[in-house]
């Protein structure tokens, strides 16, 4: 005999006879055993404030070239946009808290910063099939339908955490819980379930600033808000192109994410450090030296990042982050500088324009005169790229 499908019912079949059950604290409980560290639930409708917050970072520009945020405007709006009979939506979140300091790579420019989500297995993986595993579970219990979202489906997930109570959207954007800080993974589960809702998260970022102003780049035009156009994260993550000039300097070591505004919440505090059962950090993404990263090719690149998420936005790009990490090095050390300049000389002549151009960058910080002009002769005369022939330009007018 199935439960009822709703929740609210608060009903269940024990030994023949009708019994109370605490369905919410059921679900808890079995989030729990899949790994899960915080679960809220809410209904399947966001407010009018949150789509219109959407909206105008769309209408302002700046969700940048991450198209998808635009075209997929009226299905993230709310739930019911996504799956008209969702009637609850339970968010789940998992720790990810760093055992060290995730910000002290960026005292040694020779090794590049990695975003401290990416140094784990890519966490898609991960989330997704314990979404599936427990909802499989509500779903068999039940007798009610499910859909489960991590956040490459087009699902407002923080304003839905934020609404679920698991904690609050802060100054920087990112959500904030009083367990784990700015460092949870999330994902949701949709259904078809009557659920009574939790409260929503207070805000309790207070008069504090400190992700606002150690921002290396002023991504934030006003507390709450991000133009990700300027966001380190964006930049070498998402962004497709060149990089421009003015971005370069401030992104020093951080080759892929940035995590300042993160690292630096006071929230972290209570943030209990990631089990490692469930997510492991790689240690050879923890502070890799860059002269090994410069130098991967296509199989190389595949086969160093396989399972992790950097593996997505490709070797290409990724080689524009190292070599833009390569110059800004300010090396006293002569031996470091010229082993730095070799690298980056060899990459002109690199299949990619892309990387050619930062390549052509670099080297451009790491050495000048005439030995800046001997160095680059050859690529600069067989370069048909319009973007490399302006980045060539710049260092040798």
């Amino acid at each position: 005999m199935a439960l009822p499908a709703s929740i609210n019912d608060n009903t269940g079949v024990q030994s023949g006879r009708t019994a109370p059950l605490d369905w919410r604290s059921l679900i808890r409980e079995q989030a729990d055993r899949y790994g899960f560290d915080v679960v809220g639930f809410t209904t399947a409708e966001l407010s009018e404030r949150v789509q219109a917050d959407y909206r105008s970072f769309i209408d302002l520009g700046r969700h940048g070239d991450m198209d998808w945020l635009q075209t997929t405007f009226d299905r993230r709006r709310t739930p019911r946009a996504l799956w008209d009979d969702v009637k609850s939506v339970i968010v789940l979140g998992m720790n990810y808290g760093p055992a060290d300091d995730p910000l002290a790579v960026l005292a040694n420019p020779t090794a590049g910063g990695i975003s401290v989500y990416a140094r784990h297995r890519d966490y898609h993986d991960v989330i997704k099939g314990k979404l599936k595993q427990l909802g499989q579970w509500i779903a068999s219990k039940s007798g009610g339908e499910i859909k489960v979202f991590v956040d490459t489906a087009p699902v407002l997930e923080k304003p839905l955490a934020e609404q679920a109570g698991i904690g609050w959207q802060g100054k920087h954007t990112n959500l904030v819980s009083r367990t784990a800080g700015s460092w949870l993974f999330l994902g949701e589960i949709f259904t078809t379930l009557e659920i009574q809702p939790d409260r929503p998260g207070d805000d309790r970022c207070g008069s504090c600033r400190a992700c606002l102003d150690v921002c290396p780049t002023d991504a934030f035009p006003a507390p709450y808000q991000l133009d990700a156009r300027r966001c380190i994260s964006y930049l070498t993550i998402e962004y497709k192109g060149h990089i421009a000039a003015e971005f370069r300097k401030p992104m020093g070591n951080r080759i892929y994410g940035c995590d300042d505004c993160l690292a630096v919440c006071p929230w972290n505090k209570f943030s209990r450090i990631a089990n490692e059962a469930k997510l492991k950090a790689r240690d050879d993404l923890e502070a890799p030296p860059l002269r090994d990263l410069a130098t991967l090719d296509e199989t190389a690149f595949r086969k160093r990042f396989r399972g992790s998420p950097i593996k997505r936005i490709g070797r290409d790009r990724f080689v524009r982050n190292v070599l833009i990490a390569a110059g800004n090095i300010q090396a006293n050390d002569e031996g470091l500088r010229t082993e730095f300049a070799d690298i980056a000389q060899d990459l002109l002549s690199d299949s990619s324009a892309l990387v050619r151009a930062m390549a052509v960058w670099a080297l451009g910080q790491l050495v000048q005169g005439e030995e800046l002009v001997d160095r680059t002769k050859q690529s600069r005369a067989h370069e048909l790229d319009a973007d490399v022939q302006n980045e060539y330009r710049q260092i040798i007018p």
